[in-house]
């Protein structure tokens, strides 16, 4: 009766200690799992932080280039905006030559008559004016005339010419020269000096300087100068010729009424 009282005791024994043991281990699973828990939590949190970190990063770029496309958007705008006004400056432009191209026609219609009548205007003045330079000038407006009929020549250019034969007219109003030529009296011709002072009076003077004449526009012939003139006249033209210093001379001159 003993030894089995004692085995049983021996057996009650060691099942208590296997059930003190087992429920320390049933009490330590709940603190690791808290400690399991706990670094999950951590490790978690620090890929959360990676994750927010590299958003971050990313959110900067796209701030950046945001910024960046900004600042070319207000340069495109504004290059945009120049480009529009010259746009519409060239516009306008090409508008005022199409109208002046439109215009060419009536342009045209108007100056055609009109170099007609300056031709036949300039033709009238040279024969009505002293006869001097009369081939020179004579043929200029025939070949005026010429030209008017040629096909080769432009608008502009034909226009142009009959304005500079009416400027060279111009000029021979304020200029004095000598030319020697034949002078015609009677039929008769006769080795001269033309002396003109502009359009105001024009004189011969025999090479000889023994006779003078001065032109009279309202016979269109010459008349026979007084002896004391002649040196007056000898005077002048070695002026007009520089072979002389500047001086007065004193010749007289057709009256105002037909000097026109």
């Amino acid at each position: 009766m003993s030894k089995v009282s004692n085995r049983t005791k021996i057996a009650a024994a060691l099942v208590g200690v296997l059930a003190l043991a087992g429920s320390n281990l049933v009490a330590a699973d709940p603190l690791a799992d808290v400690q399991k828990a706990d670094g999950q939590i951590h490790a978690d949190a620090a890929a959360s932080q990676k994750k927010v970190d590299k958003f971050f990063d990313q959110a900067q770029d796209m701030l950046f280039e945001y910024g960046t496309v900004a600042d070319e958007r207000e340069s495109l705008k504004a290059y945009n905006d120049y480009v529009a006004t010259l746009v519409a400056d060239q516009e306008a432009s090409m508008k005022a030559i199409q109208d002046d191209i439109n215009g060419v026609d009536k342009l045209r219609q108007g100056v055609v008559p009109l170099m007609f009548k300056m031709v036949e205007a300039l033709e009238q003045f040279v024969a009505l004016d002293l006869p001097f330079n009369t081939q020179v000038r004579k043929e200029r407006v025939e070949n005026l005339k010429n030209l008017l009929s040629t096909a080769e020549v432009t608008l502009a250019e034909k226009y142009r010419l009959i304005l500079d034969a009416y400027s060279i007219e111009r000029e021979y109003g304020n200029f004095v020269a000598v030319n020697t030529g034949k002078l015609d009296l009677n039929g008769k011709e006769v080795l001269v000096d033309f002396f003109n002072l502009g359009r105001v009076a024009l004189y011969a003077q025999s090479l000889d300087q023994k006779t003078g004449w001065m032109y009279n526009p309202e016979t269109k012939g010459w008349d026979t100068m007084d002896e004391s003139h002649l040196r007056e006249l000898t005077k002048g033209i070695r002026i007009a010729r520089k072979q002389g210093a500047l001086d007065l001379f004193a010749l007289p001159i057709p009256a105002a009424e037909t000097a026109k």
